[in-house]
Order: C-alpha cells, then sequence, then structure tokens
C-alpha cells in the first residue's frame, strides 16, 4: 500500500511538472474589453483576438464589460487568476485619469497590472459648429474673451477627455467657456452639428465624415504633431497652448504576477499585428490611430508620466467622481 500511494504521488507530481510545461498558450484566452460593443476600441480587439487566435492555435474570445468609467473591467482582471489568460484592454481613462478622479479605487493601478503594451494613441480634434464667427483657435480665444461664458463646449461627462482639455485651454487661454456634459461620446459630436453647442473635442475618425460634409470645422489638434490626415490643422503645441492634452491611447494589461512568458509573447504577437502594412494602414493609420506597439517598461514609463499630466488637468478643471 505505501508503494501504491508512492505511485500516485510521483504520477501527480509528473503530470504537474507536464501540465506546467505546456508552451503559453495551452488553452482559450480571454481579453476583456472595457467598452460595449461596437466601438473603436472593441472593433479593434476583435480584430486583434481573430489573428491571435490563428496565431496561437487557441480560442482568443472578447468579453465586453463597460461600466463605472471602466472601473468594472480593470476590477474584474484585477481579480482574476494571474495565469495569462485574461487580458485587459482599456484607455488612458483606467490608467491615467480615474486614479485622480476617484477618491477610492478598488484595485490599485500600478500594484494589480502589468502594462503589455500601448498599441495606439489617437489625438483629438477641436471642432466647431460651421456658423460659429470664428474659424481658428484665434479666432475663438478672441471672441470667448470679448463675450466671456457665451460660448460652449460639449464633452461626456466630467473628467472625460473632452472635459479636461476643454478646462485646460480655459485655464492656459484665461478664457471663460461653459461646459456641457452630454452622457456619451457618441452625442456630443451630433450635438456640434445640431447646434445645439458651439464646440467639443474629437477624434479624426468620428469628426471626418461631417468634416468632408461641412458640418463641423476643425481649429486646432492635439499632439506633437500635425496628423497626416488633416495637415491644415494647426496643433495645439504649435499654437502656444502645449498643455492642452487631448490624446486618448488602447492598451493590454494582465494581473500583476502573470507569466513572463505570457507578457513576452502577447507583446511581441499583438505588436507584429498592429505593424503588419496593410492591417496598419487600413484599420489604424487611415482612422486618425497613431501606431506605437511600446514594450512593457516603456509602456509603465509613458503611464506614470500621462498620470501625472492628467493629476494637473483633473486638478485645475476641479472634476470628481464617486
Amino acid at each position: 500500500m505505501p508503494l501504491l500511494r508512492i505511485l500516485f504521488v510521483l504520477l501527480a507530481v509528473l503530470l504537474s511538472c507536464a501540465a506546467r510545461a505546456q508552451p503559453w498558450p495551452a488553452k482559450p484566452v480571454r481579453i476583456v474589453v472595457a467598452y460595449p460593443p461596437g466601438g473603436g476600441i472593441d472593433v479593434m480587439a476583435r480584430q486583434i483576438a481573430e489573428r491571435l487566435t490563428a496565431a496561437w492555435g487557441q480560442p482568443v474570445v472578447v468579453e465586453n464589460k463597460p461600466g463605472a468609467n471602466t472601473i468594472v473591467a480593470a476590477d474584474s482582471v484585477a481579480k482574476s487568476a494571474p495565469d495569462g489568460y485574461t487580458v485587459l484592454m482599456t484607455t488612458d481613462a483606467t490608467f491615467s485619469i480615474n486614479p485622480h478622479l476617484y477618491a477610492k479605487l478598488p484595485f490599485d493601478t500600478e500594484r494589480d497590472f502589468i502594462p503589455v503594451t500601448m498599441l495606439v494613441l489617437l489625438q483629438q480634434l477641436l471642432v466647431a459648429h460651421p456658423a460659429t464667427p470664428f474659424n481658428d483657435l484665434k479666432g475663438l480665444i478672441e471672441a470667448a474673451k470679448a463675450k466671456p461664458g457665451t460660448i460652449n463646449y460639449a464633452s461626456y461627462g466630467s473628467g472625460s477627455q473632452p472635459h479636461l482639455a476643454g478646462e485646460m485651454l480655459k485655464h492656459q487661454a484665461e478664457i471663460d467657456l461653459v461646459h456641457v456634459p452630454y452622457k456619451g461620446i457618441s452625442l456630443a459630436v451630433p450635438a456640434v452639428m445640431a447646434g445645439e453647442v458651439q464646440l467639443t473635442f474629437a477624434g479624426i475618425a468620428t469628426s471626418s465624415a461631417p468634416l468632408k460634409a461641412g458640418r463641423i470645422k476643425a481649429l486646432a489638434i492635439g499632439g506633437a504633431r500635425r496628423s497626416p490626415l488633416l495637415p491644415q490643422v494647426p496643433t495645439f503645441a504649435e499654437l502656444g497652448y502645449p498643455e492642452v492634452e487631448t490624446h486618448a491611447w488602447f492598451g493590454l494589461f494582465l494581473p500583476a504576477g502573470s507569466p513572463r512568458e505570457a507578457v513576452a509573447r502577447i507583446y511581441r504577437d499583438t505588436k507584429k499585428i498592429i505593424e503588419e502594412s496593410e492591417f496598419r494602414q487600413k484599420q489604424l493609420v487611415d482612422r486618425g490611430y497613431e501606431v506605437v506597439g511600446s514594450g512593457p517598461d516603456e509602456f509603465a514609463a509613458y503611464i506614470r508620466k500621462d498620470s501625472e499630466s492628467r493629476a494637473r488637468a483633473v486638478r485645475i478643471s476641479g472634476a470628481k467622481a464617486e
């Protein structure tokens, strides 16, 4: 009997070692997207998941967990098994803005996650209704100073990217703009087109069709350089307002403690996907995304710097969330 028991123990150890020796991934991988289906980040997640499935020979499935300004999805991933099989795909809201917007989060953004890669960076445009009497940022600032409190701008909520950009513009230019929060990102540009508000901040993908149709006009764009898709639109930095940050980014994260092999493999293979020439051009560049593909250490350093910048913007805006 003791001998039989020893054999069972040895067999269990061998099976356990064999399981651990299997290369990652050895089972399906789940990408938890912090936004609803249909948006830009969801579409990108599904395109990447399809290609990773083919590359890995394992199903890569997308699960949407919107809610509480990305907190629902992030909390779910933070508390999942750190085995590399649950990936968070989210935006800068989770890591750069929320820690300064909320008094308390159910996770620690630095302690509970491993940054894997920043996929893309996207800059937003400041757009206006075509009937407004100004056609550039200088004209807007002059009009705002001439009649304080008469020009308004739309956002998709307190602490959202457009809100922080608008408040930083007010601060830097010393003007008074009225903030009008809407309930969703999809409502702000239509509000400008309809003349409900005069201004908003929006991405190139959202703005391109109404810009071409003349239903809105672009005054400035964020970033260090002009977009090749809209080379005629100057940046806030070149116009003298470098602190007006309008960017957002999409990135991948794993729970803290996940295997290094998983971190390295996800980074390597997603970078390969977004840098593939046809995918890069048609799915990313032509939609206004700047392809990044940064590694884990570089991404972590960027988040720390980005978080410091957003902390200042939140402080100046006075935005708070419960």
